[in-house]
């Protein structure tokens, strides 16, 4: 039986090399995203597996129309990746600006909650699985990103709620928490700036958008008696600074 995954933020980055991933074990995929142009060219490389669906994480109703509107070859969905996600610009909060911090907050929780709601009575028919791409920023907070990490924070702790929600349905739900992982994050975050982007991933191996697709093929083909609860990554090169510390005088 042909499966099929349910991929928000397929334009770039983890999502779409994830869709690769899937396509490419047999599986027939539905990406969204907000850039038509990028779907398109996704779907002419991946060929009828794939539907793409532009799609805006900050519209609840717009997500339930998507849901709805499934044709019928890709309404049996199994698998939900919720990749889409953002974070504002690197700033203190006391001087950040509302309108960014709530884009990321509509993406990152709201949007996110409103799509796994809407798929959740085909997933329970289904035994499905659901991952959710929270961040280290979850557990490891940093200056400048009380916002995002506040959201990744909310995605692990959903999970896990919603692991408890779902208990005896057969749904499995896990929280994939990656380090620094290469792609077009950072372009967006710093509105476009390629050379803040070189600088964060520079000498340092960082992970690829590939690496966290084959670990999502991973977690969503184990056994279905199997739940992976929260799963963290780091490329080698990477770990958690120390207490900062203010000193007088």
């Amino acid at each position: 039986m042909t499966r099929t995954a349910f991929i928000t933020g397929a334009t770039a980055g983890i999502g779409a090399a994830t869709a690769r991933a899937l396509v490419g074990d047999g599986w027939r995929v539905v990406g969204t995203g907000r850039r038509s142009e990028r779907l398109d060219a996704l779907g002419a490389e991946l060929g009828e597996r794939f539907l793409g669906i532009v799609s805006d994480m900050r519209d609840p109703d717009d997500l339930q129309r998507v849901v709805g509107e499934l044709p019928g070859a890709f309404r049996g969905v199994d698998l939900l990746v919720n990749n889409a996600g953002l974070a504002p610009p690197m700033s203190d909060l006391q001087d950040a600006e509302q309108d960014r911090l709530s884009n990321a907050i509509a993406t990152n929780v709201e949007g996110l909650v409103a799509l796994t709601r809407a798929l959740l009575p085909t997933l329970i028919e289904r035994k499905g699985a659901i991952v959710n791409l929270s961040s280290v920023a979850a557990t490891y907070p940093y200056r400048g990103g009380a916002v995002y990490a506040g959201t990744k924070a909310f995605v692990r702790q959903f999970s896990l709620g919603l692991r408890c929600d779902l208990q005896g349905t057969g749904v499995r739900v896990t929280s994939i928490e990656p380090g620094m992982v290469e792609t077009e994050f950072t372009l967006v975050r710093t509105g476009g700036d390629q050379a803040a982007s070189d600088a964060l991933y520079a000498n340092m191996n960082p992970m690829t958008a590939e690496d966290i697709a084959e670990t999502i093929r991973w977690v969503a083909t184990l056994p279905p008696h199997l739940n992976i609860n929260t799963l963290e990554l780091m490329p080698v090169s990477q770990a958690w600074a120390g207490f900062s510390v203010t000193r007088e005088g």
